[in-house]
């Protein structure tokens, strides 16, 4: 079992879906950051100093922080924004890199194959012209 499970840990694919996990979490708090420090100040500025994060009402004794969601949805769509532009831009320098083409030549045919072709379309030819020359 622990054969199996070295050969499993230890395949390509499974060392790089643990690469991108660590940078996918890593990236996440930059882009994080970006919003709740950068971004969403500049928004509360344009909006007349509203914090989405502040934004809540009553119900009851319990109190909807909507505008954690809210603050949320905004940290979703540049998230996956972003991740949208770092794929797009990969794929565009993979397409560069598998664009070269490599022209393979076909051989010639024998010479017996290009004798046999000739023949039959010769035998086309005049099987054309007698069922031409019948309808007459």
């Amino acid at each position: 079992m622990w054969k199996e499970f070295k050969s499993f840990a230890m395949k390509g694919n499974v060392l790089d879906l643990a690469v991108a996990v660590v940078i996918g979490a890593a990236f996440g708090k930059i882009v994080t950051s970006l919003v709740a420090d950068i971004i969403m100040p500049l928004i509360g500025l344009i909006s007349g100093g509203i914090d989405l994060k502040e934004l809540s009402f009553g119900v009851g004794k319990a109190e909807v922080k909507y505008g954690l969601f809210l603050q949320t949805v905004v940290d979703f769509f540049i998230i996956s924004f972003s991740i949208f532009m770092v794929v797009k831009l990969s794929s565009r320098f993979r397409r560069k890199e598998t664009v070269k083409v490599e022209v393979v030549e076909t051989p010639a045919p024998a010479p017996e194959v290009v004798l046999l072709t000739e023949i039959r379309d010769l035998l086309r030819t005049d099987k054309q012209r007698e069922s031409g020359m019948q309808g007459n």
